[in-house]
């Protein structure tokens, strides 16, 4: 089964910065494309960034270009999403996310339906 857990959420002011972590557990990690998603209170769930297995190619949404940056640690299992100059409207709970098959990137990247698994999230507030 495979599991994946979010950490590095919490509280911080406009303009400030958070790294969140994704741990997986799964020996085949480094060969399949990974995601961040977040969802707001009575918002519907939303693509952020993603990354390719080999780390080749990168999405971000429009709403976080040029602040956000998704990385992964291959050897040691791990995604990040490090997120600058934080605004209020950032506030949800992200999830991290595995996609379905291996050897594939989403067509396109953002698209959450070609995720299979998912973590439980890490709320991230940001107060203006």
């Amino acid at each position: 089964q495979v599991q994946l857990v979010e950490s590095g959420g919490g509280l911080v002011q406009a303009g400030g910065s958070l790294r969140l972590s994704c741990a997986v557990s799964e020996r085949t990690f480094s060969t399949y494309a990974m995601g961040w998603f977040r969802q707001a209170p009575g918002k519907e769930r939303e693509s952020v960034a993603a990354i390719t297995a080999s780390s080749s190619k990168q999405y971000y949404a429009d709403s976080v270009r040029g602040r956000f940056t998704i990385s992964r640690d291959n050897a040691r299992n791990l995604m990040y999403l490090q997120m600058n100059s934080l605004k209020p409207e950032d506030t949800a709970n992200y999830y991290c996310a595995r996609a379905k098959m291996p050897f594939y990137t989403p067509q396109p990247m953002g698209d959450m339906k070609q995720y299979a698994y998912w973590g439980q999230g890490t709320q991230v507030t940001v107060s203006s």
